[in-house]
């Protein structure tokens, strides 16, 4: 019989570490939690200056949003794109691939999936909501690769690239409302509405949140056992790191580059899938408030690592929540409402961004 038992000597080393990482998290979540007090407490003094109840319009901002059950299904709901673009992007920047191209991404998985979501009338939901969603995440990853291909062949700065192929996605889809998939019995450029089989189900009957959230959870999970549990994950690490040790160490940096930033335009056109398939079931000039460029934010708040991503994606949803929130029930213009959120946000990416160098200098 072995001498040890469970709760043995092998427990201690286990329990130490998952001390040590809530430790971690508890550390982040807390240096979150101040940045955004010190934002909050400018975006007071500037509501003040323009005569504006500074603090009465704060507590709107972040108590509001917590009023009630429908206002946190909003919240969650926001969550969704944030979580899975900003999981990926930690992909693409752990390998040192800087991808600023999420929103055009999201915008050619949002086309993807309305294309297919609008095109096969006859099949269950049980394969069309799948069909659907898959469609979108190709999408994103198709145009991510281009960005890619172009690094990694003729050495063009993703960074020029992912930014150029934005603009050409936004276009390209107000092109394709306004012509070719436009719905012709609206007024408005928008696309025919999806088939009711397409249809991302409800996860709460009544409220507008979907399956979406579980799903972007668990494909962050994913993410983080992907880039920390596998040899795959630990050669984009390496690629990300030091490519000359990489391609030394016999690991083809060029493949690592495209898969990395596949896996990241493919999560950002998943949630242009969502959008479509969950929210607005059709295909809008604007489908996107921003998300792409926040998932930035959100994935340099997690420290690049896809499970903290959850929890970054869900404090960039309640500032997005809050800020609507303050602009109705306090009548604060936009471009206060606008000037304070980028402060929060700055707040938080510098707040971050002390924290990743703390720690790389320790």
């Amino acid at each position: 019989m072995s001498d040890i038992e469970p709760g043995g000597p092998a427990s201690p080393p286990l329990m130490r570490r998952i001390a040590r990482a809530a430790a971690r998290a508890l550390f982040a979540l807390s240096l979150s939690a101040i940045a955004v007090g010190t934002a909050l407490g400018f975006g007071a003094v500037l509501l003040e200056l323009n005569g504006y109840q500074g603090m009465d319009v704060i507590n709107v901002m972040i108590i509001g949003v917590f009023q009630d059950f429908r206002s946190i299904t909003e919240i969650l709901l926001k969550s969704i794109p944030l979580i899975l673009i900003g999981a990926g992007l930690c992909v693409a920047f752990r390998c040192n691939m800087w991808n600023i191209g999420a929103e055009g991404q999201l915008y050619a998985g949002a086309v993807a999936a309305t294309l297919v979501g609008v095109s096969f009338p006859g099949l269950t939901s049980w394969i069309y909501v799948p069909l659907v969603l898959i469609a979108g995440a190709l999408g994103g990853a198709f145009w991510g690769g281009i960005a890619g291909y172009l690094k990694v062949r003729f050495q063009a700065s993703e960074i020029v690239t992912t930014i150029m192929l934005n603009y050409i996605a936004l276009i390209a889809t107000s092109w394709l409302v306004t012509g070719p998939m436009k719905d012709t019995k609206a007024a408005y450029p928008q696309s025919a509405r999806l088939l009711r089989e397409a249809w991302v189900p409800d996860l709460i009957s009544g409220a507008r949140l979907h399956i979406g959230i579980l799903i972007a959870i668990a494909l962050a999970l994913v993410l983080y056992v992907y880039l920390y549990r596998s040899s795959a994950g630990y050669a984009v690490r390496v690629v990300g790191i030091n490519p000359h040790a990489a391609r030394y160490a016999g690991m083809n940096t060029g493949r690592n580059m495209m898969i990395a930033i596949c896996i990241s335009g493919g999560m950002a056109g998943l949630a242009g899938a969502f959008e479509i398939a969950g929210v607005t079931h059709r295909l809008y000039q604007n489908i996107s408030p921003g998300y792409g460029f926040e998932g930035i934010a959100v994935a340099l708040l997690a420290g690049n690592n896809p499970m903290y991503a959850i929890f970054s994606g869900g404090l960039f949803a309640v500032l997005r929540s809050g800020s609507e929130l303050m602009q109705i029930s306090s009548q604060v213009p936009q471009v206060l409402v606008s000037i304070i959120q980028g402060i929060v946000i700055l707040s938080v990416v510098t707040f971050g961004a002390l924290r990743f160098f703390s720690r790389r200098r320790g």
